[in-house]
């Protein structure tokens, strides 16, 4: 497949993986409010440094794991197990709080840039979200793992990343009171999205029995 058409497909699934508010987000956009967008921006560059070494480090695992396809069978299965656990803990069981992570006071003293590479760092959740998606895209045929598109792929992320992070930045002051952006709704919202990802998990399953 052509690598701009990689490339989009790395963007649009970054994009959707940090759609959910989240620490990364709305740290970017609590130093927007407070401090002004630019050092939004700046902390938005780190968080991205460390997307791309994880993103980079996620194909190459995937890349592993299709070499070893008995694996990929046993990962598939707890990869399954935790979404429909994910899945039933947004819709039935998260509360909305009074409280979110944008009312916290941040008390670091360095630059936001590397304030920002390091909530990336300790974020490792985009690793196995990452490796499952180029997993994926590779069982459809859709991605080779070559340099070239290895490499498309994570700036695609990076971006996609970027892009999510500037949106909570600069819209996120007009449409923090709105009802779609309460933790509520968002807990329906990532309930869905991880409820989709195991209808996807459970059909690619089914296929290979």
């Amino acid at each position: 497949m052509n690598i701009t058409v990689i490339f989009l497909l790395g963007m649009i699934i970054a994009l959707v993986g940090v759609i959910p508010p989240g620490l990364l987000n709305m740290t970017a956009a609590k130093i927007s409010l407070k401090e002004g967008h630019v050092r939004g921006i700046m902390f938005s560059i780190g968080v991205c440094v460390i997307v791309f070494l994880q993103t980079y480090i996620a194909a190459m695992f995937a890349r592993y794991l299709t070499n070893h396809p008995d694996v990929v069978k046993v990962l598939q299965r707890v990869a399954l197990v935790i979404f429909i656990l994910i899945t039933v803990y947004y819709l039935l069981i998260a509360k909305a709080t009074s409280k979110t992570e944008i009312d916290r006071e941040s008390k670091s003293k360095h630059s936001r840039f590397f304030h920002g590479i390091f909530l990336s760092a300790i974020n490792v959740f985009p690793i196995p979200y990452q490796a499952y998606m180029t997993i994926t895209l590779a069982s459809f045929g859709w991605l080779e793992f070559n340099r070239s598109m290895i490499i498309s792929y994570v700036s695609g992320a990076v971006c996609g990343t970027f892009v999510m992070l500037y949106m909570y930045i600069f819209f996120f002051d007009k449409f923090k009171n709105n009802k779609m952006t309460s933790q509520k709704n968002m807990n329906y919202i990532i309930g869905s999205i991880t409820g989709i990802i195991a209808i996807v998990t459970l059909i690619n399953i089914i296929r290979e029995l």
